[in-house]
């Protein structure tokens, strides 16, 4: 009868150890970016990348914007090619970065990319315009030999770097809150 009763609570553990696994599972999920789409093209004379994805930010992240705190995303591409004797030929490789502050006065939220700035009313609006491009210019045809076979290494993350100094102390590693972001590699098409 003891030993039952033993049975039953490590039993009773189990499951909500189980549920918390799932719960905490679940948590992690709903934090950083899932890539909805990643294409690449050959079109006027070079090949270009088209990406979009879905930003879920972290609530230290969102707390940190709405004290004014800008944060930045990267968008990074590197064109490679595929070598049997060697690491593999890095053809080209290019990098966008988009930078997303809320305005206090006006209650908006900017969102910047390069000299060009925009405006949006709601946060959702600015993060599904900072995580998207089309027509993104990453290698001219020249560059690329018909007989070869290349791929693309496509990365999207938050960008801690282009924090304030104050700011980078005690983000953590990888894992943390602030770690946020996507990798992905795509293997293309022969050259027309």
């Amino acid at each position: 009868m003891h030993l039952s009763l033993v049975r039953r609570r490590f039993l009773q553990g189990l499951q909500l150890l189980l549920v918390l696994a799932w719960l905490w599972a679940g948590a992690a999920r709903g934090q950083g970016v899932e890539l909805a789409a990643l294409h690449a093209s050959y079109r006027d004379g070079a090949l270009s990348l088209d990406f979009a994805a879905r930003v879920t930010l972290p609530q230290a992240v969102e707390d940190a914007l709405q004290r004014g705190v800008p944060i930045y995303f990267v968008a990074e591409a590197r064109l490679l090619r595929h070598r049997w004797y060697w690491r593999d030929e890095r053809v080209a490789r290019v990098a966008r970065s988009w930078r997303v502050a809320y305005q206090p006065l006006t209650n908006t939220w900017r969102v910047g990319l390069g000299g060009l700035h925009q405006t949006h009313d709601t946060l959702a609006e600015a993060l599904s315009m900072a995580s998207r491009s089309a027509g993104w210019k990453l290698a001219e045809l020249s560059q690329i030999d018909p007989g070869s076979s290349y791929y693309v290494e496509f990365s999207y993350r938050l960008d801690t770097k282009q924090l304030p100094s104050p700011m980078q102390f005690g983000l953590g590693g990888p894992g943390g809150d602030w770690s946020v972001g996507v990798v992905h590699s795509l293997k293309l098409d022969p050259l027309p």
